[in-house]
This record gives C-alpha cells, sequence and structure tokens, in this order.
C-alpha cells in the first residue's frame, strides 16, 4: 500500500459514531427561574423605595418572560463550555437582563414581593402547562 491510500475514500472503514445531541439539563425556563436563578442571583427585593424589585409571578410580565428565557436558553448553551461559558454566562447575558428585570423602572416596578436578606427570590408557580418540558419529544 501506497501513503496516497490514506487520502482515498473507502467505503470499508468504519462509520463515526454520531455525536449524541446535548440534553436540556432544565426542561423550561420555569425550572430553571425555579430551581437555579432565584438562588444564584438572590438580591432583598421590596417595594416602595427598595433598589431592586421582582415578582413571584414573573411569568406574567411579557418582557421578564422573554429575558428569563433567553437567559435560560443561553445558560443550557454555554454550561457546555467547560472553560469560559460559566463566565461568559454571568458576563454577557446575567449581569446584563438581571439589572434591567430588577430595576425600579423595570417590568416589576409595580411588584410589592419582598424577601428577606439571603433568600431566594419570590417565586410563584405558574399555571400548569404554561411551560412545557422541553426535553420531552
Amino acid at each position: 500500500m501506497s501513503d496516497l491510500d490514506d487520502f482515498r475514500d473507502d467505503d470499508n472503514k468504519p462509520a463515526e459514531e454520531p455525536t449524541p445531541e446535548p440534553q436540556l439539563f432544565y426542561g423550561s425556563a420555569d425550572e430553571f427561574m425555579r430551581e437555579r436563578l432565584r438562588f444564584t442571583y438572590s438580591r432583598r427585593v421590596g417595594g416602595g423605595n427598595a433598589s431592586f424589585r421582582w415578582s413571584a409571578r414573573w411569568w406574567e410580565h411579557p418582557e421578564a418572560l422573554a429575558r428569563i428565557d433567553a437567559l435560560w436558553r443561553a445558560w443550557e448553551h454555554l454550561r457546555l463550555d467547560g472553560a469560559t461559558g460559566s463566565s461568559a454566562w454571568w458576563i454577557e447575558h446575567a449581569d446584563h437582563h438581571m439589572p434591567i428585570l430588577m430595576s425600579p423602572e423595570g417590568p416589576f416596578a409595580k411588584s410589592e414581593d419582598t424577601n428577606r436578606p439571603g433568600e431566594p427570590l419570590p417565586y410563584e408557580a405558574p399555571p400548569e402547562g404554561l411551560f412545557p418540558d422541553m426535553r420531552v419529544s
């Protein structure tokens, strides 16, 4: 055999195993919010002259719904990058969206929901079926 044989197409070569698609860790934006984001990004929130606002019923606010969905999808993608994915998620996504969401002028401006220092962000379960599990085909 010559060295050129290495460059020939050969139907007898074993097929490479396809790389399986990565599975979602969280099945929905709600699961991501309920189990991760509200604990990870805990700030003391409240009404009146509080520095930060949050609504336990975040899913009733279209802007919040869109931003938290984007945060979840970015987290799912970047978690697969073991080198800088986590840092990129914080810098490029969480640190951008969360101050806007929690601003006294943001989508939760009228919210009176509160928590205590160190507690997770307020949370109320959404109506059944609003967030289907995306892991189920």
